[in-house]
């Protein structure tokens, strides 16, 4: 079954057997290495979820990104702690934006303060901006007037990338790189390459098919072990689709 634990971990096993690398985000952005993998996890919601995986990936010995909202039902003290533990980057995921209205004063200054909250437990170097797909803020917006370097952020992934020479595979609305349900969580790519599923992106690294440098985003709360919370997902991101594809058709 896709989108399962097991499934993920086979993943991060095919990558490893291809000669990939992991890097965190930040380490990327440092010092990239040649052949390399970074596993960049958006935690929207189920942050326990999130704390599976990085102890998956650790037993693997697979460094990864996770970047928490800092809304109540995933802002949790000990599973942040718990990643960190774990050898994770984490950072903020942020939606100042849409939180404050579009009011870029007030975003800019709950920007600052809840990153600083994030920073009692990681020192943070990179941010990650929250789609927010169901309102009509894009929270980068906030970088139009402000600049997220003078907070001692070094980069931000839609914007210090370039996906011309660096892959980019997202997992927004439980497919891989769909564009037609995806309304925030896109890049200019230089690449064209279609992934039908996650057993296809395992294929494709173990025939050798991807290029050395690669970005991977997941959203933990789509993997599940097969189950109850695995059905329930399924029927609710196929529902949240077809709302969004009539988003992103219409915008």
């Amino acid at each position: 079954m896709d989108f399962t634990l097991k499934t993920y971990k086979s993943l991060l096993q095919a990558i490893k057997d291809s000669g990939y690398a992991f890097q965190t985000f930040e380490d990327f952005i440092k010092n990239p290495k040649e052949k390399v993998v970074v596993l960049r996890h958006d935690v929207d919601r189920l942050p326990e979820n999130a704390l599976r995986m990085a102890e998956l990936e650790n037993v693997l010995h697979c460094k990864a990104s996770y970047y928490f909202r800092i809304v109540p039902f995933v802002f949790n003290e000990s599973i942040i702690c718990s990643c960190v533990l774990l050898k994770h980057e984490v950072s903020y995921h942020y939606e100042d934006m849409t939180i404050c209205k579009g009011d870029i004063e007030s975003a800019y200054q709950h920007f600052k303060d809840k990153l600083e909250i994030f920073r009692k437990f990681y020192p943070a170097k990179t941010i990650c901006m929250h789609g927010s797909p169901m309102t009509k803020w894009d929270n980068r917006d906030i970088w139009k007037k402000y600049n997220y370097r003078d907070l001692g952020i070094i980069a931000e992934p839609y914007f210090d990338v370039d996906y011309k020479k660096v892959l980019y595979i997202t997992d927004t609305g439980r497919k891989w790189n769909k564009e037609s349900v995806s309304v925030r969580d896109k890049v200019d790519s230089g690449f064209n390459i279609s992934i039908k599923s996650t057993y296809d992106l395992m294929r494709k690294f173990k025939n050798n098919e991807l290029p050395n440098q690669i970005i991977i985003n997941t959203h933990p709360h789509r993997w599940f072990d097969f189950g109850f919370g695995w059905f329930k997902e399924l029927v609710m991101q196929n529902a949240k689709n077809t709302i969004k594809y009539f988003f992103v058709k219409f915008q």
